[in-house]
This record gives structure tokens, C-alpha cells and sequence, in this order.
């Protein structure tokens, strides 16, 4: 039963895209539109979608005003270089960060958390505090995949320049 009101009301949906448009200000502001004329609202004049066998409607394409700035090609070239030489920088400057980062965290592998208390026996036992390792860790694991995101995103936008 559900499927067969659902296809109904798809098919009034399709059937009425065609069919008048209503707008309400109620008197707090709030607007409302609706295919159902009500007491104060007013139609809308709009112009139904085109149908799939009509010609698509030509985009009417602005002129540029003759008072906008342009860049001559070569300054556009350089322009252009000058971004490429910056993001290689970048890149360059990414790839060292991303080797410090996997630096500290195989020293922060290498140096559990450890703290040492006696014992009821009064000897000292070397504990080892995984709650905190473990936050360590991870720290040093995000800062290592943000400098690897940093170099697939520096990769990319420079694959893209001309």
C-alpha cells in the first residue's frame, strides 16, 4: 500500500511541474510556497522546465568591460612560475617535516611511558603507563598522515599546472 502511494505522489509530483505556483508571507515573515492558492497569497509567474525534446536555451555570454584588468602573457608566465617554484618548496619543506615526524615517532615507539614505585616489599618496580604511551602514539601518527596528506595535495596541485 505504502509503494502505491509513494508512486502516486511521485507521479502528481511529475504531473503538476507544470501546474501554478503560490507564495504566502504569513504575518511573521515566514514564506511559504505551494501548488494550492490560499487566502493572501499571490501567484508566481514561472515558466515550466524544458522538456528533454526541446533545444536547450542559448546562455547569453557577458562581455568583459573594456575597463578590466588583464595580465599580458608573459607576466601571466611568470606568474605562473613563480607558483610552481613555490609549491615545489613547499614540497620540498613537506618532505622534510614528514621525515622528522616519522622520526619522533619511532623515538616515541622506542620510549614507553615508564615511571618507577616501591613496591609493598620496598623494592622499586618499573611500571609502564599505556594510556598515555598509547595518546603519545597517536599524536605522532596524526602529525605523520597530515604531512603525508600535505605531500599528496602539494603532488597533485602541481601535476595540474600547465
Amino acid at each position: 500500500m505504502k509503494k502505491l502511494i509513494c508512486l502516486l505522489l511521485g507521479l502528481g509530483v511529475h504531473f503538476s511541474a507544470g501546474a501554478e505556483i503560490y507564495k504566502h508571507i504569513d504575518a511573521d515573515g515566514k514564506v511559504t510556497y505551494s501548488n494550492i492558492p490560499m487566502k493572501g497569497a499571490s501567484k508566481l509567474d514561472i515558466e515550466p522546465p524544458a522538456t528533454s525534446g526541446s533545444a536547450p536555451a542559448k546562455s547569453t555570454k557577458t562581455p568583459t568591460p573594456a575597463n578590466f584588468p588583464r595580465v599580458e602573457k608573459s607576466e601571466q608566465k611568470q606568474r605562473d612560475e613563480k607558483r610552481r617554484q613555490i609549491l615545489q618548496e613547499e614540497l620540498a619543506n613537506e618532505r622534510l617535516a614528514l621525515e622528522e615526524a616519522k622520526k619522533a615517532q619511532a623515538e616515541g615507539e622506542a620510549d614507553p611511558e615508564v615511571f618507577k614505585v616501591k613496591g609493598k616489599d620496598g623494592k622499586t618496580v618499573t611500571r609502564r603507563n599505556v594510556a598515555k604511551f598509547q595518546e603519545k602514539m597517536e599524536r605522532l601518527q596524526e602529525n605523520v598522515s597530515l604531512h603525508e596528506k600535505n605531500i599528496e595535495l602539494l603532488e597533485k596541485e602541481l601535476s595540474s599546472l600547465k
